[in-house]
């Protein structure tokens, strides 16, 4: 048997799912042990290799996490709250790393996510790339730096088929910046803006979500003040690089102790 650790890959038809798993095959570091989709789908019993519509790999897709998880060091999972909840649970059964992509998770959901983090480690993150984490220890400085005569706006652009919005990336901006400022997010986030909506309120953090094509993921954090403008700018234009920070991650999380992670702690930052 091979020593090197085995990757399973959640939600295996979706954009990222294909990319995470050519990326693991890719690999020489990691070996892919499984495939998962959601019942009832066409790719199910099917080899991945063959639905992606390349070469067959010898691996089937199933629609049994736990049997696959019990053979992975890791599982990859940009899919949707509620299956990422389940595949939390699941993963920390058998004690596997749970690298989550996935956005839009509720309280509700984290709180859950953060249970199962008790008993294996879970590596979660808006995004997995080593320049939007950058992007963001640079806005929790920054706001740091100014006070509220600056108003802070994040800008994102996403691909038309994203269904949430704020972007989970614009998300974890808005809370580097209300960290920085000493506030708590939830209590100065501005996401709706429509009609005649009066000033905007000092101190805010205001966000814009922009929707269109194939845009992979842009973000931009705009402090702007009387006479000036900062702007911060991150654009991405190959998603391979969110599929690589995830398996970066997922090998970062081995022999980790059990407890909840984010890409700062895997990059060092």
């Amino acid at each position: 048997m091979s020593e090197l650790p085995g990757i399973v890959v959640t939600g295996a038809s979706g954009r990222m799912g294909q990319m995470l798993i050519r990326t693991v095959l890719a690999s020489d570091k990691v070996r892919l042990v499984g495939a998962v989709e959601r019942p009832g789908h066409d790719w199910i019993g099917k080899d991945v290799g063959v639905s992606m519509g390349g070469l067959a790999v010898g691996l089937n897709v199933t629609d049994d996490p736990l049997e696959v998880f019990a053979t992975a060091q890791a599982v990859l999972d940009f899919t949707a709250p509620a299956a990422t909840v389940e595949f939390a649970a699941l993963a920390a059964q058998v004690r596997a790393v749970h690298v989550i992509g996935t956005t839009g998770l509720s309280e509700g959901d984290l709180k859950k996510i953060n249970a199962a983090s008790h008993h294996a480690v879970i590596v979660r993150a808006g995004n997995m790339s080593l320049g939007v984490n950058l992007l963001t220890k640079m806005t929790k400085l920054v706001a740091a730096a100014l006070d509220e005569d600056f108003d802070i706006e994040i800008v994102e652009a996403h691909h038309s088929r994203k269904v949430d919005a704020p972007s989970g990336t614009a998300l974890m901006l808005g809370e580097a910046a209300a960290e920085g400022r000493g506030v708590k997010l939830s209590e100065v986030s501005d996401r709706g803006r429509d009609g005649l909506t009066g000033a905007r309120k000092r101190g805010d953090i205001g966000f814009v979500a922009i929707r269109g094509g194939d845009i992979v993921g842009e973000h931009d954090v705009i402090f702007a003040g009387a006479g000036e403008r900062i702007i911060l700018r991150h654009i991405a234009t190959d998603r391979s690089l969110f599929a690589k920070g995830a398996l970066k991650a997922a090998l970062w999380g081995q022999n980790k102790k059990p407890g909840e992670y984010d890409m700062m702690d895997v990059l060092g930052l």
